[in-house]
């Protein structure tokens, strides 16, 4: 009988863990945006370069659970902190640009915890 218990946590646990744990890192983040750099400091022209809207649809892509949403958030409010030159209107402008419907407000304002 104790055996029987045992089997059936560990299949409860198999089955539970894949849907807690996150499929976006900080990591992630930072790789697919890193070609915005530039574009972000006002140092690219008018338009996100090409690497850079790839990276955008690759991260809302990615970012599909509402935890997911809320770590990319996160990810971007901490990695824009310390960017020295960002500017916060052309990372605002950003999903708009790349024309990918982000489901928040890239800023330093937005509340990643409020997010759906």
């Amino acid at each position: 009988m104790a055996g029987l218990k045992l089997v059936s946590l560990l299949l409860l646990c198999m089955v539970v863990a894949p849907m807690t744990t996150q499929a976006i890192t900080c990591g992630q983040v930072a790789s697919s945006l890193g070609p915005c750099l530039k574009y972000l400091k006002g140092a690219a022209g008018p338009m996100p370069p090409a690497a850079c809207c790839n990276g955008v649809r690759g991260i809302n892509s990615a970012a599909r659970t509402t935890p997911d949403r809320q770590t990319a958030c996160q990810c971007l409010k901490n990695a824009a902190g310390g960017i020295s030159g960002l500017k916060p209107g052309l990372a605002e402008s950003l999903p708009g640009k790349c024309k990918v419907n982000i489901p928040y407000k890239i800023s330093f304002s937005t509340n990643c915890k409020s997010i759906k």
